[in-house]
């Protein structure tokens, strides 16, 4: 199934006097969804390797340093790994996909087909929530075989864990749909977008320890999600003296759901006022 099925099949059925349900069209579009991501290499080396690739780099430069005691620099280091691939899943890829779908014109034809708009955001939703399952879990086995981490310890930290883990997603989803309006082209958009995850990155405490930033700078990156998905995640892996390294010295954890909640607000507002069909050069 190519990426246009989800529109060739709504053609057929409105020649045929039909309207595929939105089920249909959800699962043709999961399916094309899953296979154009799965076709392009590099997409899936970025999104699933790279921050493998990146915990093998720190745990060999930092993996002999604590950031508590008893609490190896590895350990603090996967958790903010696992939250930037959830960013890199989903706001990152979603900011830098949709324009370019735009630019090929697929948006516009679903819009001239008389099924659900819906369809298509469910199977961008149900694609990275697969993408983030999978690199999370591919996270932790190499954090557990090659460094010794252990799982959350009790099903309270689980709760956490895939509370943050769920939420994280949907307010970074709800943002890439909403990002994606900005480039006003394809090709514009992995410039715009890649500098932004970059820096969020370096202020949200996810390459560094958090409280090794200047005091100006942990406070611009409380303001934004990431910082509190990373620590969220701290949370359901690490020892509770390991909060001893966090800005407050304490886990914050409804703080961190709520400032993550408040993100998908905005992202779903932003995304009704602002998500654009067309290009801007259909006008």
């Amino acid at each position: 199934m190519s990426e246009h099925d989800a529109v060739a099949m709504t053609t057929v059925s409105r020649r045929k006097g039909t309207i595929p349900s939105l089920g249909a069209v959800t699962l043709s579009r999961v399916k094309a969804e899953f296979l154009a991501f799965f076709r392009q290499r590099e997409s899936v080396v970025f999104t699933l390797a790279f921050p493998v690739l990146l915990l093998v780099l720190f745990a060999a430069i930092f993996g002999g340093q604590n950031v508590a005691k008893g609490v190896p620099f590895t350990q603090y280091f996967l958790a903010g790994m696992i939250a930037a691939g959830l960013m890199s899943s989903s706001f990152q890829s979603l900011a830098i996909q949709i324009p370019i779908e735009r630019d090929d014109g697929l948006l516009k034809r679903l819009r001239g087909t008389p099924t659900p708009k819906a369809a298509y955001f469910l199977g961008k939703v149900v694609l990275v929530l697969g993408i983030a399952l999978i690199s999370t879990v591919i996270m932790l086995i190499i954090g557990m075989i090659a460094y010794g981490i252990s799982l959350p310890p009790n099903i309270g930290h689980w709760a956490v864990f895939f509370g943050i883990l769920i939420l994280s997603v949907a307010a970074c989803t709800l943002l890439g749909i909403a990002f994606s309006s900005l480039p006003r082209n394809g090709s514009s958009a992995p410039a715009m977008v890649t500098p932004i995850a970059l820096i969020l990155q370096f202020i949200s405490g996810i390459f560094l320890p958090f409280t090794t930033l200047p005091h100006w700078l942990q406070q611009v990156g409380a303001v934004f999600p990431l910082k509190w998905m990373a620590q969220g995640l701290r949370y359901s892996f690490l020892p509770d003296r390991a909060k001893l390294a966090e800005a407050a010295h304490e886990w914050e954890i409804g703080k961190a759901f709520l400032f993550i909640g408040l993100w998908a607000i905005a992202g779903l507002v932003l995304c009704l006022l602002t998500f654009r069909w067309r290009s801007k050069a259909d006008g």
